[in-house]
């Protein structure tokens, strides 16, 4: 007589094959940031309103909190506002992040890969990225290595 795995097989589940219901809105987060190099306050405050737009525009996502680094390089994550994203990630307070462009998350390439492809989908948050026409709930965008 054969052997049966004694281990219990489960489907996997993907987030997009639960069901979601009419009504239903995504709590997201604004982030915007403007390095040490410029110093203009109305260009922060443009990136703020481009992504309110967006937001605004989506029947699935709903404007949480709007967080905002001004004066900090792009090249380490040690950013007072981008510490507190990633707390309110943690605790669930946010599910969704959206971004003018990927540049504006981060530059460091390997500490930005380490978000995009290990942490955020650990913590099941979807992170867009307007410009780049980068949203993480799409298959084609998670496997592409051209981010």
């Amino acid at each position: 007589m054969a052997r049966t795995s004694r281990r219990k097989q489960e489907p996997e589940v993907k987030k997009d094959a639960l069901p979601i219901t009419a009504g239903d809105r995504i709590r997201t987060a604004a982030y915007v940031r403007l390095s040490v190099e410029q110093e203009d306050d109305e260009t922060i405050q443009n990136q703020a309103e481009y992504i309110k737009a967006f937001i605004s525009e989506r029947d699935d996502l709903e404007l949480a909190g709007i967080y905002m680094d001004h004066g900090f390089t792009g090249t380490n994550f040690d950013r007072p506002e981008f510490t507190r994203l990633m707390l309110d990630a943690q605790s669930g307070i946010i599910r969704c992040i959206v971004v003018k462009d990927l540049s504006r998350f981060g530059r460091n390439f390997i500490e930005t890969g380490y978000y995009l492809e290990t942490l955020l989908p650990k913590l099941n948050v979807r992170l867009i990225a307007i410009n780049d026409n980068y949203d993480s709930d799409r298959d084609e965008d998670r496997e592409s290595i051209a981010i």
